[in-house]
């Protein structure tokens, strides 16, 4: 057999085989004669069939076969002997190659490979670590959220017209041209605060100022390329009834508010927790800081073509993690006008840099011969045992019946043990930053139990 390889990179090759065709008449011949054994042609004993009766019948599949056969044996003989450890699949250029009699099997290759790299020295980086600290006005702000998600909505029995501040109970239907819209039908007792987004713009603003028991008629010019199809382009005049004015009743941040959270005494015990959280959210911020710098210093050290097989597949991770997110709020990509070649155009720099982290990951772990032992195993189960409020039992039983899903949580880690021995290993310089403590702010104001839960692994 004569192999020729091209690198195009150091990690795309292009390979071109020639398979002498006296070796392809030993792999048909034996082909036949398997055939023959099993073979049923009526008119004919099994195994006394003619060779080119067989031909005729089998012909096309049997050197199919062969070939696919012969083509996948060379290619791993070649990855093998030159030490290729090969990614995504390799693709036939310019075309699946056909036995002919008597002639040499011909084909070209083109496939890519995980960068050859060698041995990493990541020992000794100098690191900076921003020292944050959690502050009195950060825990005031987790107390505010609190307070917010633990508001009431009274009923303003005075006579004052609507403010920003309020909340509205109204009744509305769309017309066009002044006939009820299947689009927009009558809706009764909706509660919406002034300025959401739930409803038009237009809302909020004629309703601000309006006094209870007012009848409103709100005109809204939905744009062409609305993402609602039947109203986009529309004109649609909604008749509104203010029913109701409500207003917010903070609770005040004291005692009481903390033993409605339960299991709280004090207002000094949800500050602790707050606190002790707050400066979680710190530490993840710190170790990821340096996570970055590592990356930074690692790749200015080690230079290397990236497959374009790792990219895509970063790439359709971060395309089906959209699809995820979007759905838990019932929303699609064609509704906010994406569409998957966007995500990915748009996503590309961020999926070409993940790739290149897990090649460098990828191998310090095998340089390092990183394992996880029984107890980091054990610790990774209860912890996603936490996060899915399931026993570590029913996580264990679900990555038995995946293997392959386990496989990658454990590499995940295995990544997150090489990061931490490359830490373990680097020059610490302790760092006061201008601004200080905003890393342990909690974004989502809705969720306040994040501000005072706990990891139990930690």
């Amino acid at each position: 057999m004569q192999v020729n390889i091209e690198d195009v990179n150091t990690v795309k090759k292009h390979i071109h085989f020639e398979i002498p065709c006296e070796d392809v008449k030993i792999e048909l011949d034996k082909a036949y004669k398997e055939l023959n054994k099993t073979a049923s042609i009526k008119g004919f004993r099994k195994g006394k069939i003619p060779r080119k009766v067989l031909e005729s019948r089998f012909g096309k599949d049997v050197n199919a076969d062969i070939s696919a056969r012969m083509v996948q044996n060379a290619f791993v003989e070649v990855a093998e002997n030159n030490d290729y450890e090969i990614i995504g699949k390799p693709v036939f250029n310019p075309e699946t190659p056909v036995i002919e009699q008597g002639k040499d099997l011909i084909f070209d290759l083109d496939f890519e490979i995980r960068p050859q790299l060698d041995d990493i020295d990541f020992k000794g980086l100098e690191l900076n670590k921003n020292l944050y600290r959690v502050t009195n006005e950060e825990i005031d702000v987790q107390l505010k959220m609190i307070q917010r998600q633990m508001s009431t909505k009274e009923v303003v029995t005075e006579e004052r017209p609507v403010k920003s501040s309020d909340f509205v109970m109204i009744d509305y239907e769309g017309f066009v041209d002044g006939e009820p819209f299947s689009a927009t039908p009558k809706v009764e007792n909706y509660v919406m605060s002034i300025g959401s987004k739930a409803l038009p713009e237009a809302f909020s603003e004629k309703l601000t100022g309006s006094m209870s028991g007012q009848e409103l008629e709100i005109e809204v010019v939905y744009p062409e390329d609305d993402k609602n199809k039947e109203i986009a382009g529309k004109t649609v005049l909604f008749k509104v009834l203010l029913k109701e004015i409500q207003e917010q009743v903070l609770p005040p941040i004291d005692d009481e508010l903390a033993k409605k959270l339960g299991q709280y005494e004090t207002l000094e015990d949800v500050k602790k927790v707050i606190a002790k959280n707050l400066q979680m959210g710190i530490e993840t911020r710190v170790h990821q800081e340096m996570s970055e710098q590592i990356f930074q210093q690692l790749l200015d050290r080690c230079q290397f073509d990236t497959p374009d097989a790792l990219v895509d597949a970063e790439l359709n991770a971060i395309v089906a993690e959209t699809e995820q997110n979007l759905a838990h709020n019932n929303l699609t990509m064609e509704e906010l006008g994406f569409t998957v070649e966007s995500i990915k155009e748009r996503s590309r720099e961020v999926a070409e840099k993940q790739a290149r982290r897990h090649i460098l990951l990828g191998k310090i772990i095998k340089q390092e011969n990183l394992e996880l032992n029984e107890e980091e195993i054990e610790k990774l189960c209860i912890s996603m045992a936490y996060a899915m409020g399931a026993t570590t039992e029913v996580v264990k039983a679900l990555l038995q019946e995946s293997p392959q899903q386990a496989e990658y949580i454990k590499y995940t880690e295995l990544e997150k043990k090489a990061v931490n021995l490359i830490i373990d290993n680097s020059t610490i310089i302790e760092v006061t930053p201008e601004i200080e403590g905003q890393s342990a702010s909690i974004d989502d104001a809705s969720e306040k139990e994040e501000a005072i839960s706990s990891d139990p692994t930690e």
